[in-house]
């Protein structure tokens, strides 16, 4: 699945997820700007992005952010190219009880996940609309699929971004573009720990999957790998969940 000579744009490149989804794109064939609040693991990535051979650099980002969403875009589309691969990967996550839930835990949650996948695209369909190519592909959870206690915030957010997948979709598919979802399960990343989730709780979640492990994020890479492929021509609207079998 040769992505040879396609420029990429992942949020939350950083770690877990959208480190492995960026290199992935690169060991593929694809260039990719890497954007992350976290800088330094934005510059890490794109080293061992550009360790594989292919053109990559970092930039400090917040996706909430227009300005910072467009002078990003603007940055990757100067030293890259025309971006025609979206991965809409940035994310946050904690527990709290709805009722405990402030309006700026709610607004910010909302704004990092559905305006930031927002702002992402619109900074770059235009791009694809231009070469007649282009793959949208956001990260959403089981939570969006069918929520979860103590992440209501967070199921809402999510579940957003699978309405934002099908309705783009829609609207793009004449044009060459593709847009689709991905709902992870159980993923060891980062932002499992400050999830809050303690460790008797991961276990009890995965003894309820049907293999038995906890997801890595190379599991979700390869997911996308696939989504963004030209294989992948026919599949536009939809929501793949790798999650083991897994369901709260």
């Amino acid at each position: 699945m040769s992505l040879d000579g396609k420029n990429a744009l992942v949020t939350g490149g950083g770690s877990g997820i959208g480190r492995a989804i960026a290199l992935r794109l690169a060991r593929d064939g694809a260039a990719v700007a890497i954007l992350d609040l976290n800088l330094e693991g934005a510059r890490q990535t794109a080293e061992d992005v550009a360790a594989l051979g292919r053109g990559s650099f970092a930039v400090r980002a917040d996706v909430a952010s227009a300005a910072d969403v467009e002078a990003a875009a603007r940055e990757a589309r100067q030293r890259l190219g025309p971006i025609t691969i979206l991965i809409n990967n940035a994310g946050i996550g904690h527990v709290v009880a709805f009722v405990d839930t402030t309006e700026e835990d709610w607004d910010r949650m909302i704004d990092v996940h559905m305006k930031g996948a927002f702002l992402c695209a619109r900074e770059v369909v235009p791009d694809m609309l231009q070469v007649g190519w282009g793959r949208v592909v956001s990260i959403s959870s089981v939570a969006g699929l069918q929520g979860a206690a103590g992440f209501v915030h967070y199921s809402a957010a999510k579940a957003g971004i699978i309405g934002f997948t099908k309705g783009l979709a829609q609207e793009l598919g004449r044009h060459g573009i593709t847009v689709n979802a991905i709902a992870p399960g159980l993923i060891d990343t980062p932002i499992l720990g400050k999830a809050d989730l303690t460790r008797d709780v991961q276990q009890r979640m995965v003894r309820r999957s049907a293999v038995g492990r906890i997801g890595q994020p190379e599991d979700m890479a390869a997911a996308c790998a696939y989504l963004v492929s030209e294989e992948a021509s026919f599949c536009t609207g939809q929501v793949i969940s790798p999650n083991g079998g897994m369901y709260f």
